[in-house]
């Protein structure tokens, strides 16, 4: 009995749990049913939750639309300001700008007009943000200082690589060395002001001109006396030396640029600077050793005699072409070697022998009359406006010529010449400058030379001891320039009006010159050029004139 109970209890306790789970499975699905209904509720609960919280964000956004300042200042000291920034700027560029009276726009019209000027001067203040920025341009970059178009540039062994913003300021320093300061059109700030100030003196300026006569040329600082303050630069050709003689060195009229011709046939064209003088062109004349060279007063042409030809060569440099003359129509000279161009660049003079002067049109390079003189002219030079002509006789008489009618004005002799060698005008028509075998230069005044025969002059200038070959006055005449080319360093510069002799030029016991064969001043006095025999044009930095 007891075993059949004991199998019958494990038949019952396997049944148990299955008959358990049969009786859970309905409960389970009427749970399921009761839940669904709650779920949507909860669902439509959140939607109500969402739409209430959407209508309470427009009531809000329409209230701060409608809301005063003082609202909208509670609002953001109780909130904070940084809360609804974007709605506040969505709202503000949706209404537009704000509605102004007419009371109010003519106060603000009146308030735009009086600070006009102020606005101007806030905007040139104000600096401009750059639309982007490259790393590769704030990494500073290393420029090789051994090359050899920067070797001068160096101030020791050691610097053998500089930055681009260093190389760029000793370079501004040397040209300011070389310029004597900052020009007028590099000085930025000065520009800027002269700009603001002129448009309000203009009228100023006006009616004070119209209120007084006299001379309104003002002059500058005149030059002093005693010592002339200058530097010797590198020479002006030294990127090509003439092989032989220079006889010829002349600054351009207008561009800062220096022609050197010579014995070796060439004639050669430098950029001035003070620092490399680089060189810019040079043409070569085949069997033509030049004699003289002279540009145009226009600039554009360089006219070249040779010393043993008929002809002679003009160089237009615009169209970069060489044009031979090779013989004047009525002009009978076996050799033409010395001429002068006149200042308006009308004329051209060509000396011949036996006294002639061969007049020539400058635009046709054709004969217009032929004047002739006692003796033998050695030298002749253009009055200033180009109305006269003094030719000087080898017999040290000095004729003046009318260039209209070809008639002699007037003869005078130059005291105590032996026999003449060069002559000069300065610039200002006041001075004559004579020139003698026998070292003399004898400075007149133009008044006492159109009126007497024989005339005292000023100042007779003895400081050379061979023959005076050069005399030139710089553009100021504040100095006259004399020189001889047959003795080593034979230069003098003399300081007018008071006739006296810069005593630091040349220096003493060093030679440097040699015989000097032609010599120039640029055309604002900055520099003074001397060609020598040795092939170089050296070339003198005269601090006092500003510019070049």
């Amino acid at each position: 009995m007891r075993p059949q109970a004991a199998a019958g209890r494990e038949r019952g306790a396997a049944k148990a749990p299955g008959m358990k789970a049969a009786k859970k499975a309905p409960k389970a699905a009427k749970m399921a049913k009761k839940t669904k209904p709650a779920r949507k509720a909860k669902l439509a609960a959140a939607k109500q939750t969402v739409a209430a919280e959407a209508a309470r964000r427009a009531r809000h956004l329409k209230a701060l639309s409608c809301a005063s300042g003082a609202e909208r200042e509670l609002e953001e000291l109780v909130f904070g300001d940084s809360l609804h920034v974007e709605e506040d700027d969505l709202l503000r560029r949706l209404a537009g700008p704000p509605r102004v009276s007419a009371a109010e726009g003519k106060d603000k019209q009146e308030e735009s007009s009086d600070s006009e000027v102020e606005n101007e001067a806030k905007g040139d203040l104000l600096p401009k943000k750059p639309a982007w920025v490259d790393e590769d341009d704030e990494a500073e970059e290393n420029v090789d200082m051994t090359h050899k178009y920067r070797k001068d540039l160096m101030k020791s062994d050691a610097e053998t690589t500089l930055t681009k913003k260093k190389l760029k300021k000793r370079l501004e320093e040397q040209f300011q060395q070389a310029m004597g300061g900052v020009p007028a059109w590099a000085d930025l700030e000065n520009r800027k002001k002269s700009r603001r100030t002129s448009s309000d003196s203009d009228s100023d300026e006006d009616d004070d001109l119209l209120r007084r006569t006299g001379n309104f040329i003002s002059s500058s600082e005149s030059l002093p006396r005693g010592i002339l303050k200058m530097s010797t630069c590198p020479p002006a050709n030294q990127e090509r030396f003439a092989n032989g003689r220079l006889v010829t060195v002349q600054f351009h009229p207008s561009a800062q640029v220096v022609m050197t011709a010579g014995h070796d046939r060439s004639v050669s064209l430098f950029q001035v600077d003070g620092i490399r003088n680089p060189k810019i062109q040079s043409i070569y004349l085949e069997s033509f050793p030049v004699y003289k060279a002279r540009f145009s007063m226009d600039g554009e042409q360089v006219i070249a005699t040779g010393t043993h030809h008929r002809m002679f060569f003009v160089y237009d440099m615009l169209a970069g072409t060489i044009i031979p003359i090779p013989k004047v129509r009525g002009v009978e000279e076996k050799f033409l070697r010395n001429f002068e161009l006149s200042p308006d660049g009308s004329f051209m003079l060509l000396i011949g022998t036996s006294g002639y002067l061969h007049l020539l049109s400058m635009k046709t390079k054709e004969l217009i009359s032929t004047m002739k003189m006692n003796g033998r002219c050695t030298a002749s030079a253009f009055t200033p406006d180009s109305s006269k002509i003094y030719s000087y006789s080898k017999e040290g008489e000095v004729f003046i010529w009318d260039v209209k009618s070809r008639k002699c004005l007037h003869k005078f002799e130059d005291e105590g010449s032996l026999e003449g060698k060069c002559i000069a005008l300065s610039k200002n028509n006041q001075y004559v400058a004579c020139g003698s075998s026998s070292g003399v230069v004898n400075l007149y005044t133009t008044d006492t030379c159109l009126k007497e025969n024989h005339p005292k002059p000023v100042k007779a200038i003895m400081n050379l001891v061979t023959s005076a070959t050069c005399v030139t006055f710089n553009p100021t005449t504040e100095i006259l320039a004399v020189a001889s080319r047959d003795t080593d360093e034979a230069v003098k510069l003399v300081h007018l009006p008071s006739y006296t002799v810069f005593s630091n030029f040349p220096v003493f016991r060093r030679k440097q010159i040699y015989l000097a064969q032609s010599m120039d001043f640029s055309p604002r006095s900055g520099y003074f050029s001397v060609a020598n025999n040795k092939g170089k044009a050296l070339l003198f930095r005269l601090k006092h004139y500003s510019s070049f």
